[in-house]
């Protein structure tokens, strides 16, 4: 089978990856979540294959020669994050549409690949402030942070009409409601 690829991306605070696990849960026999591969070190609760696939730099580096990614970046100097070819078409096998919770860039290049096998999902809220206010309720951030997240968040947003849609996550329900016609119409066509 050569599944399609549904590509959820976002600034942080927009609720994307909420939006993902919903459509995982709900439409379980037909999506499946592809894992990234990263160079980061592994964290205690981690699993290698379930959470990221955990490689070397060099290793990381050696499948960039061999052009075995569908989209790669270097997110911080010697942390590299991408999507194997290996794990969308794994994926397919199963008989399974590809699900993507990734950056914007990542989001771009992987619908620049795949093309109308590829829908590229922008989900938003639309003011800065409800954005502001999520990042802020979960405890995380400094003020320094906060403040580079957000200039991260202006950025993204800059990147919108290079999307299929946007799906705006102002009201949860309705976003999630709009997420499932979105993925019912593509699946179908």
């Amino acid at each position: 089978m050569k599944g399609k690829l549904i590509i959820f991306s976002a600034p942080s605070g927009s609720g994307k990856t909420t939006i993902v696990r919903h459509l995982l849960n709900k439409y379980s026999s037909q999506l499946a979540f592809s894992v990234s591969a990263c160079t980061r070190p592994r964290r205690e609760y981690e699993v290698d294959g379930k959470d990221y696939y955990f490689l070397s730099i060099d290793d990381f580096r050696q499948r960039i020669a061999n052009q075995e990614f569908a989209e790669w970046e270097e997110v911080y100097a010697g942390n590299y994050y991408g999507t194997l070819k290996a794990e969308i078409q794994r994926l397919w096998n199963e008989g399974k549409h590809v699900v993507f919770d990734v950056d914007v860039k990542g989001g771009l290049k992987l619908k620049e690949a795949y093309e109308k096998n590829a829908l590229a999902v922008f989900v938003k809220v639309s003011s800065e402030k409800e954005i502001e206010r999520r990042l802020g309720g979960r405890g995380t951030e400094t003020e320094k942070t906060l403040a580079t997240r957000l200039a991260k968040v202006r950025y993204e947003l800059s990147f919108e009409h290079e999307f299929d849609t946007v799906v705006i996550n102002d009201n949860l329900e309705d976003a999630l409601q709009e997420a499932e016609n979105l993925i019912e119409e593509f699946i179908k066509a």
